[in-house]
């Protein structure tokens, strides 16, 4: 017997892990037959769809009330000197006609050919934290890979929030602009996959045979 859906209104909250958001959409330009960037407006119809089916209530119901982009992020002076600070602010234009917050922190430039993030991962767990608490999510959508973030997960757990992961494993060789080829390899915790209420392994999906047709996933890159 089906079970009738519910219209019960569903808020989401969507974190994003910056660096690993770039590295997965690197991946999809530079190293998958997709060659396309993901498209931030096609990853929340994606959410809403995808919280709709689990949480059994028709899509109308299921609203994005906060997106939140977490980076760490170069100096003027440095983004400058090694020609980023166009790219950046072009990123941030596509942020904001997203409809997400940006929250950044100062990068490590000690070593200045290989600049550190440090602290993101905390900052993106206070504000989940404390934005959870006071918004009343429903669904928190995770975009990131790190075990670390599984003692936030239970902390959220804890308020009664069912937490959905975006996941991809992937690896892929590419050319650096000095020429040199370099390895890009990223593998999703388990610990995080086995913490969270709905577990989504992105880049199986997308690679799925029977979702080639599928608009959802199509929207999912920019065209």
């Amino acid at each position: 017997m089906v079970q009738a859906k519910t219209s019960k209104l569903i808020r989401i909250g969507i974190f994003y892990d910056g660096s690993y958001f770039f590295k997965v959409s690197n991946f999809y330009k530079f190293g998958h037959p997709r060659k396309a960037r993901l498209s931030l407006g096609g990853i929340h119809d994606f959410v809403r769809a995808k919280v709709a089916e689990l949480e059994n209530v028709d899509e109308q119901y299921c609203h994005i009330i906060g997106a939140h982009y977490f980076r760490g992020r170069l100096s003027a002076q440095a983004a400058t000197a090694t020609d980023q600070l166009g790219k950046e602010r072009m990123f941030d234009d596509v942020l904001i006609r997203s409809g997400i917050l940006t929250h950044y922190l100062p990068l490590d430039e000690t070593n200045y050919q290989r600049p550190v993030e440090k602290g993101i991962d905390v900052m993106l767990s206070v504000e989940a934290l404390d934005l959870t608490f006071h918004k009343q999510f429903d669904v928190v959508v995770l975009v990131a890979c790190d075990g670390d973030y599984v003692s936030l997960i239970r902390k959220i757990n804890g308020f009664g929030t069912r937490v959905m992961l975006l996941a991809w494993d992937f690896s892929y060789e590419f050319e650096t602009e000095s020429k040199s080829v370099r390895k890009e390899h990223t593998r999703v915790s388990q610990s995080l996959l086995n913490t969270v209420t709905y577990p989504i392994m992105m880049s199986r999906l997308i690679d799925d045979r029977t979702s080639s047709r599928d608009a959802i996933v199509n929207g999912l890159f920019v065209n």
